[in-house]
């Protein structure tokens, strides 16, 4: 490969990964545009496109100019597929279907079974190239005619045309005077082609011999006009009109009828094409034209899609950024309302208020054997509470993805156990006055309050046991101190919440650092979607700047 053909398929390569990234519409003018682009980067031959609408007399042309009738032109099925004609000693036809099998024959009738429309007018679609081998001087050196199937018929026919054309270096455009073009089919044809950089377009009429003298002149002066209004890059001194009366170039070929030849206008429009070869040093500047125009839609295309990408990209993160902010005020809400509605819990747990609230009404259900009636309303006042610590965990189910949290589990100490053998005795012993139990509970409750704010710790401790006896007369004394009844209800309603309490403490303390673990709120900084979306960011970036540098070697080389 030689430097230039190098910078040409790098640039290709550019073109392609471009079009990779861009993800078009394989259907879509643009891409089918662009591949041909590429085709035509990368090919080494000089190639001269022939095209025209239905029954112009396109494969008429090419047979005069070959000296030879090898393409199918007697067929009322017109050529209805794509037939590239290379220099070879000998004729030859190759025809590669679309699994890879190749038929070769040493003539050219095998074109009429496959390079023909069927009886639909529709193009075979298991073709994948037809190529011809004939001996004409012209083609040598690596010129090829590309004889294209006729417009106007049908769309697959045109998609094909329309490739084609793109990755040729000269166009001929065959005109038939008895119908010239409309104005709309003209400058349709014209913005097709200026759009895509193509300047390289040579008109032959064909036909103006059936028409008289004075039509004659009248019809290549309209002529005239539609050529100039193409503009051309073209060698200078080389027209972009020429008249060929096709049939009587073939059959004056033939016959080597060279005169008739001349007559025809076949020798003019061969000579054209030999001087234009000649000139092919300028096949670079044709290459750029067509690279310009392309590149430009593909970048812009490119560019359009980078927007999109990224206003889609600045949105999600906007939203992110939105869905963070409302996590992170549900989050602080739901720590502030589960800290409060502990903080409640605790506070009713709180053994003074606690026993203030509980130990008379558990003392007396003691007394009158109704422990399960009171420990039922007791549940139900731990439950309330037990549920409003749970809500508040619950909501965070609702922002953030966390597991089901349990519910705050509270284990109740075993039923106060009391020893009624010892009442009698013990009632022997006292005075025929004895305190009920809600006095001895006052007793007991008031003694201990006053403890705290004298800041005595032993009296603190006797207020709880009912013995106001001190450590130092508890030890010298070797009998035990006599106890009511209600004092012996009363301990004992005491000594459940106290467990009750010291119990639920610890589970309590517990279920808030795993409650806390739940909501502790960690926003992720990038997703998969973002991640995905800024590689396809950059994959443009990349792809955009590196076709833009391949293009800059080329253009400056």
């Amino acid at each position: 490969m030689t430097k230039s053909e190098n910078y040409w398929q790098n640039l290709a390569d550019r073109l392609k990964t471009l079009i990779a990234i861009l993800e078009l519409d394989p259907e879509s003018s643009l891409a089918q545009d662009a591949i041909a682009l590429t085709d035509f980067l990368t090919k080494t031959s000089f190639q001269i496109a022939v095209f025209a609408p239905f029954n112009h007399g396109k494969s008429t042309l090419l047979n005069a100019l070959l000296g030879q009738k090898s393409l199918p032109i007697d067929l009322i099925p017109s050529t209805g597929a794509a037939i590239t004609i290379k220099y070879g000693i000998e004729t030859k036809t190759t025809i590669t279907l679309q699994d890879g099998t190749k038929k070769i024959t040493s003539d050219t009738k095998i074109l009429q079974e496959y390079a023909i429309l069927d009886s639909d007018r529709k193009m075979r679609n298991d073709l994948q190239a037809i190529e011809v081998t004939c001996n004409y001087p012209l083609l040598k050196n690596g010129v090829e005619l590309l004889d294209l199937p006729g417009t106007n018929d049908r769309e697959a026919q045109d998609n094909l045309v329309k490739d084609k054309l793109l990755t040729a270096n000269l166009i001929i455009h065959v005109l038939d005077a008895r119908k010239l073009m409309t104005l709309l089919e003209r400058e349709k044809l014209r913005d097709w082609l200026q759009a895509r950089g193509v300047h390289t377009v040579i008109f032959v009429v064909n036909f103006l011999n059936l028409l008289e003298a004075e039509d004659q002149k009248k019809v290549y002066n309209r002529l005239k006009f539609v050529a100039e209004s193409f503009r051309s890059e073209l060698p200078a001194g080389i027209s972009n009109l020429y008249r060929v009366d096709a049939l009587p170039a073939l059959r004056a070929r033939l016959k080597g009828d060279y005169t008739t030849v001349m007559e025809t206008g076949l020798t003019n429009l061969e000579t054209a094409l030999q001087n234009i070869i000649k000139a092919n040093s300028k096949q670079p500047e044709t290459k750029l034209t067509r690279i310009k125009n392309i590149t430009e839609q593909l970048i812009t295309t490119a560019r359009e899609k980078r927007a999109n990408i990224k206003n889609k990209l600045d949105t999600t993160q906007q939203k992110q950024q939105q869905q963070i902010a409302i996590k992170q005020k549900a989050a602080q809400l739901i720590k502030q309302g589960l800290q409060r509605s502990i903080s409640e819990f605790e506070s009713w747990l709180y053994l003074p208020n606690l026993l203030k609230i509980e130990q008379a009404k558990l003392a007396i259900a003691l007394q009158q054997e109704d422990f399960k009636i009171w420990k039922n309303e007791f549940n139900q006042t731990v439950g309330n509470y037990q549920q409003a610590i749970f809500e508040w965990l619950a909501k965070s189910q609702e922002f953030f993805p966390v597991e089901k949290p349990i519910k705050l589990i509270i284990n109740f100490p075993e039923p106060p156990h009391i020893e009624k053998d010892n009442f009698t005795k013990n009632q022997e012993t006292t005075n025929n006055y004895e305190p009920t139990i809600t006095e001895e509970i006052d007793k007991i409750f008031n003694k201990a309050v006053n403890t705290i704010l004298s800041g005595n710790a032993q009296e603190l401790f006797t207020s709880f046991t009912g013995n106001s006896q001190s450590q130092s007369d508890i030890n010298k004394s070797n009998t035990k101190p006599q106890k009511s009844r209600s004092q012996i209800y009363a301990e004992a309603a005491e000594n459940y919440l106290i467990s009750f309490s010291q119990q639920t403490f610890i589970s309590l303390q517990e279920y808030q650092n795993q409650a806390e673990k739940l909501i502790n709120y960690q926003p992720q900084a990038v997703t998969e979607t973002n991640t995905i979306e800024e590689h396809q960011l950059q994959l443009l970036d990349n792809a955009i700047e590196n076709l833009q540098q391949e293009l800059n070697h080329v253009t400056n080389r």
